[in-house]
């Protein structure tokens, strides 16, 4: 089977090397299609699912973890057979609830992290959140008061372990160390953007990582999808959009490269992405985001690829990085 469970980060606890994200379930794919997308899954052997509180958007924040409920309510085993996370930081505005300062803004207080967690408990319809993550930093609010929240719930038994999403390497080196201070076990993973067209996390937040001991969760594998046969769907008018139309043309001498390489390797190009991000040691499991089961049966596919160091090279040749870590990157 194509899909393997490793630890994440040096932890012990073991996730699928791809993790389910669920951001279009319940605004671009109907929940009916979610709960197979995520039957499917548990099927392939994907026992990583990432929500957020947020996820639901302009239909209404939150829906999401509400699928995701409904489908856990199902039983059958589910919910013991998942590793779930979530997040908090963003606005979560309820149709039901009057507005409220700390909810429709931006924090890591301790007031939101606990108000949110129970929102997220309730919606999920479970007693637990595996994986916790701070969805961006808050510089305004002090960590002895974030990591007190995070560590009240983890002994209440409604948080096992806190990650991160969107930190800077030197968020990271923060967090860690000030949960070292308190005795706490500190941050797991780190969720960030990484494809081959954004590799900026290469400088410092990878090699922080690495030190730590976090598992890296790559978001947007894609591109958005312009690593995905971004030229053939441009070109034959199956995507359309403006903001798509100018990235393609913006780096189509790249992606005409990219898709003849792939062509050559024998694997479409989005299987191609999520193959190249598994070969790094840091990276624990890649978030793909399938709207249909299709779509997630791919994406399977590209955990048994094995790309050679020829191939590897030609990718940086195409998509070359920032030049290595930080500073050697830049500096003597």
């Amino acid at each position: 089977m194509a899909v393997q469970h490793r630890r994440l980060g040096n932890h012990g606890v073991l996730v699928s090397n791809l993790c389910l994200g669920t951001m279009n379930f319940g605004w671009h794919t109907s929940e009916e299609d979610s709960f197979r997308i995520m039957d499917r899954a548990l099927e392939l052997g994907i026992n990583f699912f990432d929500t957020a509180d947020v996820y639901g958007w302009e239909v209404e924040h939150g829906l999401t973890e509400e699928i995701i409920g409904r489908w856990l309510a199902q039983g059958g085993g589910r919910r013991d057979a998942i590793v779930l996370a979530t997040k908090v930081y963003n606005p979560v505005d309820r149709k039901a609830n009057l507005p409220e300062v700390n909810s429709d803004g931006t924090s890591l207080s301790a007031y939101k992290i606990r108000k949110h967690c129970e929102g997220s408990l309730r919606r999920l319809q479970t007693d637990r959140v595996d994986l916790y993550q701070m969805h961006h930093i808050d510089h305004d609010c002090p960590w002895d008061e974030t990591w007190q929240s995070f560590d009240t719930l983890i002994k209440q038994g409604k948080v096992v372990y806190v990650g991160s999403s969107n930190f800077a390497g030197w968020d990271i080196a923060t967090a860690c160390q000030e949960a070292s201070k308190r005795g706490l076990l500190g941050l797991v993973s780190e969720q960030s953007i990484y494809h081959l067209d954004n590799r900026m996390i290469e400088l410092e937040v990878i090699p922080a990582c690495r030190h730590y001991g976090l598992g890296l969760i790559p978001w947007s594998p894609l591109a958005g999808g312009l690593l995905g046969g971004a030229l053939e769907k441009h070109d034959s008018g199956r995507r359309k959009g403006d903001e798509f139309a100018r990235q393609v043309e913006e780096k189509r001498h790249q992606l005409e490269k990219y898709e003849a390489l792939c062509r050559d390797i024998g694997h479409p190009p989005g299987e191609v992405a999520l193959a190249w991000l598994l070969h790094n040691p840091v990276v624990t499991a890649p978030i793909i985001g399938p709207r249909t089961v299709e779509q997630l049966d791919s994406a399977v596919r590209a955990a048994a690829i094995e790309l050679d160091q020829e191939a590897l090279r030609k990718l940086d040749e195409i998509f070359p990085g920032p030049g290595g870590e930080a500073p050697m990157a830049y500096a003597w």
